[in-house]
């Protein structure tokens, strides 16, 4: 039976949940995770997971601990302990060696690779291990969603921004959009680039706004992969995204139709090519998911247009929203919305969010819904 955690095991969970928080950007595809050693009852060290391929949050822990005696301690960390060794060796071993005696997580692994085996490997060698439950768990969870998604799917986690006017509009009936947005509505944006493993638009943005899709913001730790949805192959070899991309990773995702010279012309130009195939866009998309997840793609950040982001939500990989609502309002029958692609016939049919937050940027109103956890 799992021994109950205590209200001072709750307190030492949500630093460790603090701690994991500051990973975010550096860590994917593996996930955020922070770690709190305590003995007899005194805080003795603090670590996290700082970036992707370096020591593991429980690993820097230990070493925080120096050469403080750990037996008998107690461990808490906001995910489950890995048990396997990957680019670090398993945190298992690095527990049972330093003596802790006690081990308590926020959270499972759902990894084929781990899934409770780091824990019942503990457990067999008389740790005393406590599961948390509750707030915790799920916000434990929430800071990894698309490590999650990843793990069970093999997909990325797909976080949709937009912004929009007052009567839901993202561009004039003569398809201006700039800049219908805050500037720091923009920049918040920004921040949400440099989190994700990569930032996607369609054809139609990418020949009409010719954009970096960088985050520029300072001390940004790295770039996000471009991701064109391109079915023909015809970003511009001068564009700015393939004159970048020996530096910054370009992936255009065509269909079997897109001709080769064109093809061919982009990746000697440093950019990746990969082939969507399915009999039509919602499937194209959930092809082009699955060849991003395989090469560690984790989480996307989708910033349109209104066809690639529907058909993204028909396939069901819409797993967030950002929306920017701006204090203007454009009018016009044939000024673009948001999300096309098919819909659903029914309002019974709706997606529906499981959470919904508002908040003030600037002028706007960034209104967040959650559609998934994993």
């Amino acid at each position: 039976m799992t021994p109950p955690t205590t209200d001072t095991d709750r307190l030492h969970l949500a630093r460790a949940l603090e701690l994991a928080a500051q990973g975010r950007g550096r860590v994917s595809p593996n996930p955020m995770v922070g770690a709190v050693i305590t003995r007899d009852g005194e805080v003795v060290a603090e670590g996290w997971h700082s970036e992707y391929g370096a020591p593991h949050a429980e690993v820097e822990a230990i070493a925080a601990a120096g050469d403080a005696d750990l037996s008998g301690a107690t461990l808490y960390v906001s995910l489950e302990p890995c048990c396997h060794t990957g680019k670090q060796p398993p945190c298992t071993d690095a527990i049972l060696a330093a003596g802790i005696r006690r081990v308590v997580v926020a959270s499972d692994d759902p990894t084929e690779k781990a899934s409770g085996r780091g824990l019942g490997i503990l457990r067999d060698e008389g740790v005393d291990v406590a599961v948390a439950g509750g707030e915790l768990a799920a916000r434990a969870r929430l800071l990894n969603q698309p490590f999650r998604k990843q793990a069970r799917t093999g997909r990325p986690w797909v976080l949709f921004k937009s912004a929009m006017t007052l009567d839901g509009k993202v561009a004039t009936r003569a398809g201006d959009s700039k800049w219908i947005s805050s500037t720091q509505s923009r920049e918040r944006a920004h921040h949400w680039r440099a989190e994700c493993d990569a930032v996607a638009v369609g054809i139609g943005t990418a020949l009409a706004d010719d954009p970096q899709l960088t985050a520029r913001i300072p001390g940004v730790a790295r770039q996000p992969r471009r991701v064109v949805f391109d079915s023909l192959a015809r970003v511009p070899l001068d564009s700015q995204l393939v004159q970048a991309a020996a530096d910054i990773p370009l992936t255009v995702v065509v269909s079997r139709a897109a001709p080769r010279t064109a093809t061919d012309a982009l990746e000697t130009h440093g950019a990746e090519v990969i082939v969507a195939t399915g009999a039509n866009e919602p499937a194209r998309v959930v092809s082009a998911l699955d060849q991003l997840g395989a090469v560690g793609v984790a989480s996307i950040l989708l910033e349109g247009g209104p066809r690639l982001a529907g058909a993204f939500l028909d396939a069901g990989e819409i797993d967030e929203l950002r929306l920017f609502l701006a204090p203007i309002v454009l009018g016009g029958r044939t000024a673009r919305d948001p999300l096309e692609g098919e819909g659903v016939e029914t309002i019974s049919e709706a997606l529906r969010a499981l959470t919904l937050d508002c908040d003030r940027v600037g002028e706007d109103l960034l209104v967040s819904a959650r559609l998934k956890e994993w």
